[in-house]
């Protein structure tokens, strides 16, 4: 019975957490999208820099969204480790998005604009995958997880090897 408790709470939290980290990725998609599509068809950037600006305004609402509602009952362990690695771990997804954007485009040649979306799409899908699992992992940790790196005790001196 207990084990069957521990698996409903551990798949409550994580269905809490993949709806709340669905609802602000849905938002951040629609900044990026609208974004990226803006600066490269209404204003007339590259596809790799229109996708780089975008990402950059849509993570930063993510990262905020994340920390403040996805992710705010985990261990808060400093805003500028925590901002570091959600950008390092954005970069990575970024570059994801790149590879497919940066293959239709200049590989196959299509440069309309439903390629580009299509491109676009498929990269943003790979991307969360990777992001999803990254920040769970290294961003925005379980309580106990940082609090078993920190060792509980020190050694004491007869147990040391001389």
């Amino acid at each position: 019975m207990q084990f069957l408790r521990h698996a409903y709470e551990r798949f409550s939290v994580l269905a809490r957490e993949l709806a709340k980290f669905g609802a602000v990725g849905a938002i951040a998609f629609v900044i990026d999208f609208g974004a990226t599509n803006l600066f490269r068809f209404g204003v007339g950037w590259g596809p790799l820099t229109s996708k780089v600006v975008a990402t950059v305004i849509a993570a930063t609402f993510a990262y905020l969204g994340n920390r403040h509602w996805t992710f705010r009952h985990r261990e808060q362990t400093g805003l500028a480790r925590e901002y570091f690695l959600f950008f390092l771990l954005n970069g990575v997804g970024l570059l994801i998005s790149m590879l497919v954007i940066g293959f239709v485009t200049y590989t196959l040649g299509l440069q309309d604009p439903i390629s580009y979306n299509i491109a676009f799409m498929i990269g943003t899908v790979l991307g969360t995958l990777f992001r999803f699992w990254s920040y769970k992992r290294w961003v925005f940790l379980a309580a106990e997880a940082v609090t078993a790196e920190v060792p509980r005790e020190l050694p004491d001196e007869t147990t040391r090897i001389h």
